[in-house]
């Protein structure tokens, strides 16, 4: 990968309004194409693209609006459900939303007739992660500035209520099979207070598989839960506050990455329960992180939302510096490409796409 200076983004879409947040379809909709999804201040619209990067006969970006789905109220996030297909018949199109009003929705379209949304309330402040359980896609996972986090079922049922020590900013389903800790050994130390491990060096990939949940904390702890038994069963610390994003890496599951004040931590969850590298990114504050669906070393932060500007960056853990550097007109949301090392922002009436090189 070599190094790169400030650049604009690679290709912009135009919107009717300023985007609040933007989510690619991190699962396979049986479409050489991709989804995004993106949401304003009353409005979720779904579109289509694909870049040069992967169809030779594409100029830049070729981008399509699939449907704009009515919202009400200003839209915060946006999950995908990995029941989305765009191979079958009919289509099938399926996402949930947390709002302002502090209630999720969950959308289901044909993309013809069929447009219907199911209302899931129980928080009582604002949600700020939501995700979809990546195998089956059967559970919502939420977390809130309530101090909780919750796991619903598609009748809007909550299935698991965990009571968290400060807001819960993040919130991580990983689609693999997850680790847990070997028993019976002297490296696993307990925290007396909770009862969770802190510090753990031997793990090994479950014969069963465990659900596992990652849920990072205002305070700046992370902890994982396993959904079987509904108990935490490791504990990070950042040793920093206040933590504002959290990200399990997908292409490595022994790896965490945070922003909290103004830096990027990083985690091997083998090692400690402390981060092993950390790097000071956002003078104004690190707002987002995200892994890289393609590459464990590479990853995004952005500062946060500014009046005029924010600051975006793409991080290799290999390099010093960050390799690319962007500003966004009032920048909000972060998303990965599902296979291109491709990011996404929200920006002022646009989308905003920049590609690094591996």
């Amino acid at each position: 990968m070599k190094q790169d200076a400030t650049r604009n983004a690679a290709y912009t879409v135009d919107c009717e309004d300023y985007v609040h947040v933007v989510e690619f379809n991190p699962f396979d909709s049986g479409d050489p194409g991709n989804l995004i999804a993106y949401g304003g201040g009353n409005y979720v619209v779904v579109g289509i693209c694909t870049f040069q990067e992967e169809e030779a006969d594409v100029e830049g970006i070729q981008y399509k609006t699939l449907r704009t789905f009515q919202h009400g109220v200003r839209v915060d996030g946006i999950a995908w459900s990995p029941e989305t297909r765009l191979d079958s018949l009919p289509p099938v199109i399926k996402f949930c939303t947390s709002a302002a009003d502090m209630k999720i929705r969950l959308f289901t379209s044909d993309l013809q007739d069929k447009n219907e949304y199911k209302v899931l309330e129980g928080h009582s402040d604002f949600i700020n992660g939501l995700v979809f359980d990546p195998k089956e896609g059967q559970e919502i996972a939420s977390v809130s500035d309530d101090h909780t986090c919750r796991i619903w079922n598609l009748e809007g049922m909550q299935t698991a209520h965990f009571v968290l020590h400060s807001p819960g900013m993040s919130v991580c389903w990983h689609p693999e099979e997850s680790f847990k800790a070997t028993t019976g050994t002297s490296h696993l130390q307990e925290c007396l207070h909770c009862n969770i491990i802190r510090i753990t060096r031997t793990f090994c990939k479950s014969e069963n598989f465990t659900e596992n949940l990652m849920v990072a904390e205002k305070n700046g702890t992370i902890r994982f839960y396993d959904l079987l038994t509904q108990q935490a069963i490791l504990s990070l610390e950042s040793e920093q506050m206040p933590l504002m994003s959290a990200h399990w890496c997908l292409k490595n599951t022994f790896k965490v990455g945070a922003v909290a004040g103004n830096d990027w931590l990083i985690w091997d969850i083998t090692r400690s329960s402390y981060p092993q590298d950390k790097r000071p990114v956002h003078m104004d504050q690190a707002c987002l992180f995200r892994w890289s669906t393609i590459n464990e070393n590479l990853f995004a932060t952005t500062g946060y939302p500014g009046k005029i500007a924010s600051q975006f960056q793409i991080h290799h853990l290999g390099h010093p510096q960050p390799v690319l550097i962007g500003s966004v007109a009032v920048g909000s949301g972060l998303s990965w490409h599902r296979t291109l090392p491709l990011c996404a922002i929200g920006g002022d009436h646009k989308l905003l796409f920049w590609v690094t090189e591996m």
